[in-house]
């Protein structure tokens, strides 16, 4: 994963992954080691026919899709175990007398409150009756401004979204970025296509407003009224968003200027009024990332009387609100985004969802709680010998590039060197005693837990940035890139099975939880990645000819994955998913030369029939394991940068030599691709 936000670890030996080593050995033969499990194949399938099938049709038998999933793989396997130890640690601090005040406390009280489901129920819509009565007294554009403006405090983003985060271009410094925002559907496609599955969607959207304006006590006719209005706004914004792929060039979507020339440049609020409101007024300069979208959102709200706006407005807050509310609301809230967006069957229960918003809410202080009983310091080591490992493999892959030249090569090498690791948990915990969580209502304490996000990330304004701030809590299952940092965070618990095992042999290690650092470490290269500098700074550190030469690469690759059918006649989107198949592929071969160097010359044992070569494949294709609704499909096509967990397996390996020899590919099998049509970057 990369998100839009050092110690440079010195150079490591040829070292194992973990205790149980490479098992050395030119026969057949048994290990203590933790191998491939057998169970997780379907060996009716050839491995040349169809290898995802082949690595993970055993799994994906074994574990059908329970009605509450839209799609249930080994990430949420892994979530499921997480969860239920979150649980108990939340479930203790509710248990036993806590300090007024304390962390512990607030941890227990929202837990609490988020279970209740009698007090939610007799509350109604009571929380949000307030605030929908001040957007239904708003009678000018400065108040509706001001609106926006509280509204976006609370973490709601009609219109657009702020953001306070790196300058691109002066990485050690914050600024204010404005992003395009405002669908509730959340993607342009969604109000823009034509085809059945969408117009449905449409309807069911439809329906969707107009129940919640019912359950707020307006009548049917005042519901109808404001479903053509919200989609009159909405389908407003879909025309005049970026797309997906717009939104990936940096260049195009960094637009600094004085916060005075961006008033001046449109008046899509009274932006004076907007920016006193969220205690920005002193501003100097911004970054209106989609600068375009501005001015023509402000000549598109120029169309829309204030009442459709006021109408907008009081839907994006009960959207937000729903699943805070009592059943009903939660209810249509899962009917719509469950049910109609995702082909979930079921509502989660309630204790999931609950601690979900706790998680949500105080994350660092659950992550402190889970590291301490959960993440051995040991981890922490391997895990800096393994990014070792890693660092000197992209380091020899990137000088070995015969499509790159010197010049480029130097400039890339210092950018790996300049990584910083992050690895398991902050060195510094967050501090959340100026957050107030109170008996008053779910919804209440969300509101202010939104608020005081907002406010520390608004503090950060015109500040130098803080590298030592982690974008995930520990207790995530996943990792990120960040290029305006130039760092790579691996949160503790990912460092688990089937990801690290201490206890598995160091090929299955290598296929997974080694593919998954040198993704992230391919995230610095990648279309987006490679525009930053060591420093973190957009800038074009490449010659001409080597830009070329990346491009034209990238390209093969946008069509190789145009061309996957993924559902109907419905196919993969290239260009949106580019960053993160690069990144597939360079862990894929990062991680493969690592495991090279460990052997240092040794073949590893056979083991259940299975080389180390095809153990590091299997590996790696466990991870992506899944079932997965044709609801789901759509709406991760659209809107995940990521693709689908087949893809990532058999698209991405057939563009691997070394998985060829692994498995005997020849042509003629599924999985095979003329040697002239592969791609390789990095």
């Amino acid at each position: 994963m990369k998100v839009k936000i050092m110690f440079p670890l010195m150079a490591a030996g040829l070292m194992a992954l973990a205790g149980c080593g490479n098992n050395a050995q030119k026969t057949d033969g048994q290990s203590s080691c933790k191998s491939v499990n057998l169970a997780n194949l379907d060996t009716t399938v050839a491995a040349g026919a169809d290898f995802y099938q082949y690595a993970c049709g055993g799994w994906m038998k074994e574990h059908p899709l329970k009605p509450e999933f839209s799609r249930y793989g080994v990430f949420e396997q892994l979530m499921e175990t997480n969860r239920e130890q979150l649980r108990a640690l939340v479930e203790e601090l509710k248990a036993a007398p806590q300090e007024e005040g304390s962390v512990a406390q607030k941890i227990g009280m929202l837990y609490e409150l988020a279970l209740d489901s009698v007090k939610t129920n007799e509350d109604g819509f009571e929380p949000v009756k307030e605030e929908l009565a001040a957007i239904r007294d708003l009678g000018t554009k400065a108040e509706l401004s001001k609106m926006v403006a509280y509204l976006h405090k609370e973490g709601i983003t009609p219109y657009f979204a702020l953001y306070v985060g790196a300058d691109e271009k002066n990485s050690s410094m914050n600024i204010v970025q404005l992003y395009q925002a405002g669908l509730g559907m959340g993607d342009r496609d969604y109000y823009l296509q034509n085809d059945e599955t969408f117009s449905k969607i449409r309807e069911a959207y439809k329906a969707y407003i107009s129940r919640l304006f019912v359950l707020a006590g307006h009548s049917p006719e005042q519901a109808d009224a404001a479903v053509t209005a919200v989609m009159n706004v909405e389908n407003g914004i879909a025309k005049i968003s970026f797309s997906r792929e717009e939104m990936r060039d940096s260049q195009k979507n960094y637009n600094k200027m004085s916060c005075a020339d961006f008033i001046k440049s449109n008046d899509a609020l009274d932006w004076n009024a907007y920016f006193s409101a969220m205690g920005l007024d002193s501003i100097p300069e911004l970054d209106a990332k989609q600068f375009a979208y501005y001015k023509k959102l402000g000549d598109f709200l120029k169309t829309v009387s204030l009442d459709d706006q006021k109408c907008y407005l009081a839907f994006n807050l009960l959207r937000a609100a729903a699943p805070y509310l009592s059943d009903n609301f939660v209810n249509a809230n899962f009917d719509f985004y469950g049910k109609t967006m995702s082909g979930k069957q079921e509502l989660e229960q309630r204790w999931k969802r609950a601690l979900s918003t706790v998680n949500g809410v105080l994350g660092e202080a659950v992550g402190q709680m889970y590291v301490a009983k959960y993440f051995p310091a040991s981890s922490k080591e391997k895990m800096l010998t393994l990014v070792g490992n890693l660092q000197k493999a992209l380091g020899e892959r990137i000088n070995n590039l015969e499509w790159m030249g010197d010049s480029t090569k130097l400039k890339a090498q210092e950018k790996l060197a300049a990584f910083t690791v992050k690895i398991g948990y902050p060195d510094k915990w967050r501090d959340y005693s100026a957050l107030e969580i109170k008996q008053d209502s779910y919804w209440a304490n969300v509101r202010r837990s939104s608020i005081f996000e907002m406010d520390y990330m608004l503090a950060d304004a015109g500040k130098p940035v803080d590298k030592s701030r982690w974008y995930m809590t520990p207790q995530t299952i996943n990792a990120y890139y960040n290029p305006t940092t130039n760092e790579i965070c691996f949160p503790a618990a990912i460092l688990q099975p089937p990801f690290f095992d201490p206890e598995a042999d160091d090929a299955i290690n290598y296929g997974a939880i080694g593919v998954v650092i040198g993704h992230e470490m391919t995230h610095g290269f990648d279309d987006q990645g490679r525009n930053y500098d060591k420093e973190g700074n957009l800038t074009d550190w490449w010659t001409a000819d080597d830009a070329t030469r990346f491009t034209e690469r990238a390209n093969k690759l946008v069509a190789q994955y145009d061309n996957i059918l993924v559902l109907d006649t419905m196919h993969a989107n290239g260009s949106y998913t580019l960053g993160e198949n690069i990144a597939d592929q360079g862990g894929l071969l990062i991680s493969h030369q690592a495991y090279l160097n460990s052997l240092q010359g040794q073949t590893p044992a056979v083991i259940d029939g299975f080389t180390g070569e095809q153990r590091f494949y299997l590996g790696y294709a466990t991870l992506w394991a899944q079932n997965i609704r044709d609801e789901e499909i759509v709406r991760l096509t659209k809107m995940d940068p990521h693709s689908l967990g087949k893809w990532r397996v058999n698209a991405a390996l057939k563009n691997i030599d070394a998985f060829y020899e692994a498995f005997g590919i020849k042509e003629g099998d599924a999985m095979y691709m003329q040697p002239a049509d592969r791609v390789n970057i990095w």
